[in-house]
């Protein structure tokens, strides 16, 4: 387990590292998960410390909304005053997201479908 946490942190730490050096808008923890996600890409697998740890930080993944809540009660007063347009960003990302997703979903079904195909 601790060589997971190593992993997760070390490429969380090297996003924020690379957002603060640079002045990016993008959250370093993005960033790192794009790292690990491009590592993961590289290696062509995953290794075996992840593929057994991770599903059991998943079960523990509600805890991550805590922040989320903290941060719609703090800032409910700015909140309140725009309802419709946070409604619209609301439901642009929403649908953003759920685009995104079934387009990728597509390619690489189709990229896995062709490589099928190939004797």
């Amino acid at each position: 387990m601790i060589e997971t946490f190593l992993w997760l942190l070390g490429y969380q730490f090297a996003g924020e590292l690379l957002a603060r050096s640079l002045g990016w808008p993008i959250p370093g923890a993005v960033l790192g998960m794009l790292f690990l996600f491009l590592t993961l890409c590289v290696r062509k697998g995953i290794p075996d410390t992840l593929r057994h740890n991770v599903p059991r930080l998943m079960t523990h993944m509600s805890l991550l909304f805590i922040p989320a809540g903290a941060g719609i009660l703090a800032f409910w007063p700015l909140l309140a005053e725009r309802p419709l347009a946070m409604a619209a960003v609301l439901l642009l990302s929403t649908l953003a997201t759920l685009l995104i997703s079934a387009l990728t979903l597509t390619l690489l079904l189709r990229r896995q479908q062709g490589r099928k195909a190939r004797p």
